[in-house]
């Protein structure tokens, strides 16, 4: 069986940008194009006819965002952009989207700053953990990342901040699984040097807790490794391993536990956006093997 198709691509080229299914189309928002240009407008998909079209652009132009579904809304989430001077201005947006009349409004803002955060949806309430450091606006190579992890009521309709991720990182990943949230690799300065980090730490949202000691790991240490759940099993996609852009792919079944490699990406590719649509995976963007230059493919693939 073939597992990867190359679908058609998106009118733009773009990394770092936000992902949701709704209605049975998938939605792209934002994130860094060419240059590093960080982008405002939104793309989406019709699987059945495999072609993309244009939608209400984000009201704030930022790369690095956030996106889930929450209660028929599809929530973006923080990000920021590059100055003229080469600095970053990161934010605390958070824009609400309408994906029935692709109108936008506006959310509650977010406690702190986070671009590139990790993100997951579990109970109801979406959770946001780490990113860059607010105070490190130079570049990602001496950034020591963000440890501030915020988890959004909607009951209360706001942000609450909850117990910070033990290892600061930016471009990490996470899902939720087994009543945890798994927060999966992700890259930052430490020890006088740079680290892809292969480390993956838990989240209890039921205790407000990090599990102590977790012996489990990546298959590889990867900073924008693309992931995501389906049928309980989690999978990583691609992302910089510390010495080149990653097309592996691998899935973790809780009830064996353990990893297992899967078809290989067909393009390496770091910072993608990943979204589950009627059984399908679908690998949005990213950076190609250079690590500079955002893409514009749709991967499919087929995990039964």
């Amino acid at each position: 069986m073939k597992r990867w198709t190359i679908l058609h691509p998106m009118a733009e080229e773009r990394s770092h940008c936000g992902a949701a299914s709704a209605g049975g189309r998938l939605f792209v928002f934002g994130g860094g194009g060419t240059g590093f240009k960080s982008l405002q407008s939104v793309e989406f998909y019709h699987p059945e006819e495999d072609r993309w079209g244009p939608s209400t652009p984000m009201p704030t132009l930022r790369s690095g965002l956030v996106s889930l579904p929450l209660n028929s809304l599809i929530y973006v989430m923080g990000g920021g952009f590059k100055n003229p001077d080469g600095t970053f201005n990161f934010l605390t947006v958070v824009e609400l989207f309408d994906p029935a009349s692709h109108s936008w409004q506006k959310g509650p803002a977010l406690r702190k700053k986070h671009d590139a955060p990790a993100a997951a949806l579990y109970g109801g309430s979406i959770y946001l953990f780490g990113g860059h450091h607010p105070d490190a606006p130079a570049g990602p190579l001496t950034d020591p990342a963000f440890s501030s992890s915020e988890r959004f009521d909607p009951i209360q309709k706001g942000w609450e901040e909850i117990s910070p991720l033990p290892t600061p990182r930016f471009s990490p990943g996470a899902v939720a699984v087994d009543n945890r949230i798994w927060v999966m690799g992700g890259g930052a300065f430490r020890d006088n040097r740079f680290q892809n980090f292969d480390l993956i730490e838990r989240y209890d949202p039921e205790k407000k807790e990090w599990e102590a000691n977790l012996a489990l790991k990546l298959p590889w240490p990867s900073a924008g490794v693309g992931v995501c759940t389906w049928k309980n099993k989690v999978f990583v996609f691609g992302g910089n391993d510390g010495t080149k852009i990653s097309n592996r792919a691998a899935v973790y079944d809780p009830a064996s536990a353990r990893w297992e490699e899967l078809d290989p990406i067909p393009f390496p590719r770091a910072a993608p956006s990943v979204s589950v649509m009627n059984d399908t995976i679908y690998l949005i963007g990213g950076r190609d093997a250079s690590g500079k230059v955002p893409t514009n493919t749709l991967l499919a693939y087929q995990p039964a």
